[in-house]
């Protein structure tokens, strides 16, 4: 798990907070979370405390006061005021990472193993762009695999700003490989931003699985 944070923690500026907790090993869920997973199974309901408990580790990695993180209508994380995050889940693992919003107006984080995307889903993940240079690398599927995760971890990072819940062709992932660098272009206006409008992201392989961010810096004051 030690060797997770630190793979995480390079995708991310200083000022970010990461936690990484297992699954199974978080104490219960803090009380103004517990409607969240009132009817959960237990597998949920320990994937949803070690997130929790992940988040509030990244908090406390800033020095911050450890606060209640209920979730909304929409099951997307309510962020105490004057700060925002993003929640992953991987098999045995939670990832979360926090920061102030007048620093970013979002985070985006997502894990996956690094395995190859299965074969029938991808016209539903990967635009013609995507498709056209995944098919000149080494094990496309693979390469598949990041920009599923890359879309997710961008998702997190712009919803904060848009509340708008879109489908995978909204934006389209340009990998950076030698430089471990992400862009995520959205492809249609989504307000605040524009079509053309760019996330910035990183991503690393490790350990047999994939991890990828992406920050969007708050607008000066």
């Amino acid at each position: 798990m030690a060797s997770l944070a630190r793979m995480a923690g390079t995708l991310f500026p200083d000022s970010v907070g990461l936690g990484v907790v297992s699954i199974g090993a978080a104490d219960d869920p803090w009380p103004e979370e517990l409607p969240a997973i009132a009817r959960a199974v237990p597998h949920r309901r320990n994937e949803f405390a070690a997130g929790r408990a992940a988040a509030r580790m990244a908090m406390s990695g800033l020095g911050l006061e450890l606060q209640a993180i209920p979730a909304g209508e929409d099951r997307a994380p309510i962020w105490p005021a004057g700060l925002t995050g993003s929640i992953t889940h991987g098999e045995d693992t939670a990832l979360a990472v926090v920061c102030k919003s007048n620093e970013f107006r979002g985070l985006g984080i997502d894990i996956e193993p690094d395995a190859p995307l299965p074969e029938d889903v991808l016209s539903d993940i990967c635009d013609g762009d995507e498709c056209a240079w995944i098919a000149g690398q080494v094990a496309p599927l693979r390469w598949a695999r990041l920009i599923f995760v890359a879309k997710e971890a961008a998702f997190k990072c712009q919803y904060p700003a848009t509340r708008a819940i879109f489908g995978f062709d909204v934006m389209t992932i340009r990998i950076m490989p030698q430089e471990g660098r992400l862009t995520a272009r959205f492809t249609r206006d989504v307000s605040p931003y524009a079509a053309g409008d760019l996330l910035e992201g990183r991503f690393i392989r490790s350990a047999g699985m994939i991890v990828a961010g992406f920050v969007d810096p708050a607008d000066p004051v």
